[in-house]
């Protein structure tokens, strides 16, 4: 009769786990070594025991077989790791290729292109995403140029405040004017308003106060008068 299967589970009973153990370690490390001597193999076997017991076997020397574990296992990430990079950089391209792709049709149809394959509702679709963008730009620029009223209606209102600074100035400096030329020249007599009035320095003296007057003004001259028997007389003066 031949032997029967067994079932790998873990053996309950401690003895014979630790005697199945025993043999089955040594059966692993004589296959190992036969491994190494027969295939020119670089072979490297290490055993811990339940009870934290160590066994090992190294065709050369476990140093050195643990060393060129780690080398060849950092190789062998870094060459997973390019090559998942790789992958991951090709998905990433086809994908904005095929985003460039719809966009170009989209613009394609936007502008009336190529709508020889599209159905009724789809037509009726763009029709109404095109009115709905023509929508956005009309109240874009409305809104941009009521930002412009208003602020063309604001310069408006500082400078027409200026405006009327000036003319309170100018008003200002024209009654300054009138009450300069009454101390200097005096009040004529009533027949003496029709006449030409006396010109002094370039300035109209009997012309009508409400006229716009010159705002470049000059200091009167000094006038140097005799006045006969003592009484003072601003008719007339004589200049020096």
């Amino acid at each position: 009769m031949g032997r029967g299967k067994i079932v790998i589970r873990r053996i309950d009973n401690s003895t014979s786990r630790q005697v199945t153990f025993s043999k089955r370690r040594n059966g692993l490390l004589k296959k190992a070594k036969e491994l190494a001597i027969l295939c020119d193999a670089e072979v490297g076997v290490m055993i811990f025991s339940s009870t934290g017991k160590l066994y090992d076997f190294a065709s050369s020397s476990m140093k050195s077989v643990i060393e060129r574990y780690n080398k060849s296992k950092e190789e062998n990430c870094q060459i997973r790791s390019s090559a998942s990079e790789i992958k991951f950089w090709q998905r990433e391209a086809a994908m904005l290729r095929q985003q460039l792709h719809n966009l170009q049709e989209s613009h394609r149809k936007m502008m009336g292109e190529e709508l020889s394959g599209l159905t009724v509702k789809e037509l009726q679709n763009l029709e109404n995403q095109l009115e709905i963008s023509l929508r956005g730009v009309r109240m874009k620029k409305d809104q941009l140029l009521m930002d412009e009223i208003h602020e063309l209606n604001r310069k408006g209102n500082l400078i027409h405040q200026e405006n009327v600074e000036l003319y309170k100035k100018v008003n200002l400096i024209s009654q300054e004017n009138m009450e300069l030329k009454k101390k200097v020249y005096g009040t004529k007599d009533d027949s003496e308003t029709n006449r030409s009035s006396v010109l002094t320095n370039g300035l109209g003296i009997g012309e009508d106060l409400q006229a716009p007057v010159n705002l470049q003004l000059s200091q009167p001259q000094q006038q140097h008068y005799k006045a006969p028997s003592g009484t003072t007389k601003l008719g007339r003066l004589q200049l020096h």
